[in-house]
């Protein structure tokens, strides 16, 4: 049986977002762990240009995942779960976020497909820092628990970035440690 085959089953027919039944199609759903049925939704010829961003989000059609947000098919769970997180600016999409629960499994999948909207990592100078570039201190740093101090002009090579966008990782005088940005430059 086809991946359309099993949804059509699967769904009894209708749009797993908003339940109609015109022009239906399988959507695999992107960062998917796998191809198959269990990773894909079956949706209406509405529904699917919003989905692949191809058309605006019609806020009142997206009401339909009010419903649909407590399918028990994870593949469901995520569609909705993403959909309303483009959403958040709509107070019942927020509303309905906060009482979405997901297993870890199905949240990872789902947080896999969003692009984390985090704050810059920024140098002394304003300048934006990334994964593996090169800094200089720019002020003599003592560096508690290692016994030294980190001297102004020291390069740290292949930075790694933090959650917190004010500190980054890198490796002064062979150890690992953390440092804050207002006292770095990008070389």
């Amino acid at each position: 049986m086809s991946i359309k085959e099993t949804l059509m089953k699967r769904a009894n027919f209708a749009c797993e977002l908003c339940g109609s039944n015109s022009n239906l199609e399988a959507y695999d759903i992107p960062e998917s762990p796998a191809i198959s049925s269990d990773c894909s939704i079956l949706l209406c010829d509405i529904c699917q240009p919003q989905i692949e961003s191809t058309q605006a989000l019609d806020n009142n059609h997206m009401r339909c995942l009010n419903d649909s947000m407590w399918s028990q098919e994870p593949a469901v769970q995520v569609m909705a779960w993403r959909t309303l997180k483009r959403l958040s600016s709509e107070v019942w999409a927020q509303d309905a976020i906060e009482i979405l629960y997901l297993d870890e499994t199905t949240q990872k999948w789902a947080e896999a497909g969003i692009e984390e909207e985090r704050e810059p990592t920024l140098d002394s100078n304003g300048v934006t820092l990334a994964a593996g570039d090169n800094v200089v201190v720019i002020k003599d740093l003592v560096v508690k628990g290692a016994g030294f101090t980190a001297k102004r002009g020291t390069a740290v090579r292949g930075i790694s970035l933090t959650d917190n966008p004010e500190q980054i990782e890198g490796r002064v005088n062979g150890t690992r440690i953390v440092l804050l940005t207002q006292y770095l430059k990008k070389s």
